[in-house]
């Protein structure tokens, strides 16, 4: 996941521990705005956009609950990472009542959070893509409506897809050659990340490739453990 120019508003107190955390993360190419507190933060929020959002929950003025539950009347989508030397269950369940979308007690690694936020922008990107409100592709040789369920190959005759078949094919389409994770699938299509329905989806992906096997440009990959990737190779001269 590329993190270069992806914006983080950093809001700790601890003047020490917060330069040394934006320090991290700009050598780690994120563009980092740092505030002290939660009014400074909240400032800073206001008057530019944040692909996250890194809280302090202890702070003067106002602290990270209080900051959180602004930010997400502000904005509803930026994802909130909670930094906390607190324990208490309450407090972690208290976090994400406020809109966390993760959290980590001091102190804490710093490689596990890089690859929290990282997990974090990858989950934010492929949702934003599968709400968007594209439905035709040119997928290799094949043509796909996704709003009239149709799929054609060349000038042969129309396929028309079952709901499913068309939504997978459709977010495969949406993430070409790139990875569509196993869990936005199952969670935009079939609303539930479990056996049955992971199951369900490899029947799904089987179809599919049944289909696609006319072009031998086009082929859906397993990506182990992560999901699934739509190949389109250009056509040999």
């Amino acid at each position: 996941m590329e993190t270069i120019n992806k914006k983080i508003l950093l809001v700790e107190d601890d003047p020490n521990f917060g330069i040394v955390l934006k320090d991290y993360l700009s050598m780690n190419d994120f563009d980092v705005t740092l505030a002290k507190n939660g009014m400074e933060g909240f400032e800073k929020f206001k008057k530019d956009s944040y692909d996250v959002c890194i809280l302090d929950v202890m702070m003067p003025y106002k602290d990270g609950f209080t900051l959180a539950k602004e930010i997400r009347e502000k904005n509803e989508e930026v994802p909130i990472v909670f930094l906390t030397a607190k324990t208490m269950k309450e407090d972690v369940l208290k976090g994400y009542k406020a809109g966390a979308d993760d959290y980590l007690n001091k102190p804490f690694d710093s490689e596990v959070l890089l690859v929290k936020l990282r997990a974090i922008l990858q989950r934010n990107a492929s949702n934003t893509l599968a709400d968007s409100k594209k439905f035709e592709f040119e997928v290799g040789n094949f043509h796909l409506n996704s709003k009239l369920r149709f799929l054609k190959y060349k000038d042969e005759e129309t396929i028309k897809l079952s709901p499913k078949e068309n939504d997978l094919l459709r977010l495969l389409a949406l993430h070409e050659n790139d990875l569509m994770p196993r869990e936005l699938a199952l969670t935009k299509i079939w609303r539930d990340d479990n056996y049955f329905t992971s199951r369900s989806m490899d029947v799904y992906i089987a179809k599919l490739r049944k289909y696609l096997k006319r072009d031998d440009t086009v082929e859906i990959l397993n990506i182990h453990g992560e999901g699934f990737r739509l190949v389109v190779k250009p056509e040999s001269e």
